[in-house]
Order: C-alpha cells, then structure tokens, then sequence
C-alpha cells in the first residue's frame, strides 16, 4: 500500500493522526508527517483517515 497526501491541499486539520495514529502524526511545527508506506495491516485505518480527510487530501495506492 501506499499513502500520499497532497500537501498543497492538506490544512493540518489532524484528523487522520487521530484515525491512523501508527501512519500520520503532527509534529511539534503543527505540520503534518505520515509513513508513505505503511504495513498491510494499518488498511482500515488508513482508509478511515482517508474518509475523515476535511479536504480529501489523502490517497492510497495499492
């Protein structure tokens, strides 16, 4: 699987840190951080992040 998300759309919200904590963080600076490709086993969530995305900024590949 792989995650990307598009930092030109991404507003910081945290919403998916808060889905997919193992995946996606925000750091001290406030900015978003994520694992581009995290294990199989992270899917639900991600896609759950993916769903809470205030600006559908997140996409994932297989």
């Amino acid at each position: 699987m792989k995650v990307t998300v598009d930092m030109a759309l991404c507003q910081d919200h945290g919403q998916c840190a808060i889905a997919a904590p193992d995946v996606f963080a925000i750091n001290d600076g406030g900015k978003l951080e994520y694992e581009p490709h995290p294990d199989d086993s992270e899917r639900f969530a991600v896609e759950e992040a993916a769903d809470v995305c205030p600006v559908q900024a997140i996409m994932i590949e297989d």
